[in-house]
């Protein structure tokens, strides 16, 4: 059983910064990418970035590239997000996710569709 939990949201001014982290269990950790995903209210849950398994492949969305940073510690089986230059509108609950396996024909890193598993979220709150 594979098991995702969050840690480290809570409540920053603008402009400031805050790190996300995602412990991972249930099976080898660094056989498989992991995503990062936002939904603030009444919006759709929305792609934020991803790091591949091994390696340092990485993927952002537009609108946080520059200001955040996704890593990963195969050892300690967690993966992070540095979010620096905080806007209002990264106000959201954010959510770290796993595939359940890699296609032969590759991931879609930025689709929700290609992750089955997911962690509880953990609020992000920016103030103006």
């Amino acid at each position: 059983q594979v098991r995702l939990v969050e840690s480290g949201g809570g409540l920053v001014q603008a402009g400031g910064s805050l790190r996300l982290s995602c412990a991972a269990s249930g099976r080898t950790f660094s056989n498989y990418p992991m995503g990062w995903f936002r939904q603030a209210p009444g919006k759709e849950r929305e792609f934020v970035s991803a790091i591949r398994g091994i390696g340092t492949n990485t993927y952002y969305a537009d609108s946080v590239k520059g200001r955040f940073t996704i890593s990963r510690d195969n050892a300690k089986n967690t993966v992070y997000l540095q979010m620096n230059s905080l806007k209002p509108e990264d106000t959201a609950v954010y959510y770290c996710a796993a595939p359940a396996s890699i296609p032969y024909y590759g991931l879609n890193y930025y689709d929700r569709n290609s992750y089955e598993y997911w962690g509880q979220g953990t609020q992000v709150t920016v103030s103006s």
